[in-house]
């Protein structure tokens, strides 16, 4: 083991330093406008979990948790479904994250709240804790996973790992550990034994299977498991982290990764208010390309028009959007579509848009687009700005010999270009009322957004309604 060389200058194996931070931490010190943030960002998920209902593979998400269930009495947004509080947060990261629609933390490379939120919703409200009490522990994982995502420098992508379900579980275990009341050589525990159980594997990008979509869910399942053995005094690895085996070298070998990035700054800059907020239902880092692409539409550009199509991506994404590149121009599934720069491009030039409804079975046979898709190659953007941007540039030959092309240098809902409180309502109430009507919809915003001056139990009966 390489004890100091691995230390911080404290002394402080990381995960003592973030056990110290979790078990002290205050939800007053919380900023306002952080603590507003936060409440966007869970109603932004809310709404597409309610969307998620309207699909096969929550159906088939929700009768597997319910196989597996003992019984308990946490909720399952949208529907009456009560199951113990480890399968309803499962279940919740599975709608949540299942149309790949919900936010982003473009640094740590990872949709943490998909994560984070089904675990303080099980917990706060199994514990009858407040909904401020929730809010604040929303906020420390959120804090925790997004940092220990950026120590990795989007290396984990390279390697074939899932941030979101990999780290995503380190997050929910600190957030999990804080409701439940856990000190710090407790938290310390709980996050060496997440170290064992935490995972995620890109796999799943090579055939549309949907492992990605039960990533989160895993996540928060593992977060609160760790917690609890953790509360009980069971023993887990102090090196977590930096150790010989830990997280960064078991997972991304000699490849570069800042673990002082963790705590840079900690508890004096946040990064809530740095989550990207989605406003299309696909994979972030295609968003620039499809923006560009739309642009290119309301010039007049014509499927029939065209010859080639070009698309200049991060060097870093390469791998999850463009490749293998025959399932990319002609993809199976709505999933794999939705990590499909030549369709998702060919659709936004040929349509001039992108929504839930160009993923539909009927729209993934259009001719036109499937036709735009055949002639979408890639290269890598030598301007690329990632991973603080996930930057795309669309470039259009076309038969009589022009070249037009589109660049979104800063995408759409980023750090930089965030989407507004009311943008964010505007999507969420688009969501919910694919399921539920608007009076309802109003409820539960109303719920959320007062969620400081609330109970973590009225919002899960709320959100316990079919």
């Amino acid at each position: 083991m390489k004890d100091n060389a691995d230390m911080p200058a404290t002394g402080l194996a990381l995960s003592e330093t973030l056990a110290d931070y979790a078990a002290g931490f205050d939800g007053a010190r919380i900023p306002t406008e952080v603590r507003e943030r936060a409440r966007l960002l869970m109603l932004d998920s809310i709404g597409i979990a309610l969307a998620s209902h309207g699909y096969d593979f929550s159906r088939r998400a929700l009768a597997a948790v319910s196989e597996l269930d003992g019984g308990g009495d946490s909720v399952v947004i949208g529907t009456r479904l009560r199951l113990d509080p480890r399968n309803a947060a499962l279940a919740n990261g599975v709608l949540v994250h299942g149309l790949d629609y919900d936010d982003t933390h473009a640094r740590g490379v990872i949709h943490a709240t998909a994560s984070v939120l089904p675990t303080v919703l099980a917990l706060a409200a199994r514990d009858g804790r407040s909904g401020a009490d929730m809010v604040t522990a929303y906020v420390l994982g959120m804090e925790v996973a997004t940092r220990l995502g950026a120590v990795a420098k989007g290396g984990f992508h390279q390697v074939g790992f899932h941030p979101t379900g990999l780290i995503g579980a380190f997050g929910c275990t600190l957030a999990a550990g804080w409701l439940m009341g856990l000190d710090a050589r407790q938290m310390v525990d709980a996050q060496g034994l997440t170290l064992s159980v935490a995972a995620g594997s890109l796999e799943f990008l090579n055939d549309g299977a949907w492992n990605k979509r039960m990533h989160p869910g895993w996540a928060a399942n593992a977060g609160i498991t760790a917690a609890t053995f953790g509360k009980h005094g069971y023993t887990g690895t102090r090196l977590a982290y930096e150790g010989r085996f830990g997280l960064y070298a078991s997972h991304l070998g000699d490849a570069g990764y800042d673990l002082a990035l963790a705590t840079e700054a900690l508890g004096q800059l946040w990064e809530v208010p740095r989550v990207s907020v989605k406003p299309l239902p696909a994979c972030h880092f295609t968003h620039a390309s499809v923006d560009a692409a739309v642009r290119l539409h309301a010039q007049g550009v014509k499927p029939e028009q065209v010859r080639r199509i070009t698309v200049l991506v991060p060097a870093e994404v390469v791998k999850t959007v463009c490749e293998p590149e025959a399932s990319k121009r002609r993809p199976a599934n709505s999933y794999e579509a939705q990590f499909s720069i030549p369709y998702l491009v060919g659709t936004a030039l040929c349509k001039g848009r992108l929504t839930l409804d160009d993923l539909e079975e009927a729209a993934l046979r259009d001719p036109a687009v499937l036709a735009l898709a055949a002639v979408t190659d890639y290269r890598n953007d030598p301007d690329s700005g990632f991973p603080r941007h996930y930057s795309g540039e669309v470039i259009v030959e076309l038969k009589d010999g022009r070249v037009l092309r589109e660049r979104e240098a800063v995408n759409r809902g980023a750090e930089d270009r965030p989407l507004s409180a009311d943008d964010i309502r505007a999507k969420f109430h688009d969501n919910a009322r694919r399921q539920v009507p608007a009076s309802r919809a109003d409820a539960i915003e109303q719920c959320v957004l007062g969620l400081d001056q609330g109970s973590a139990r009225a919002l899960a009966d709320q959100l316990g309604q079919a």
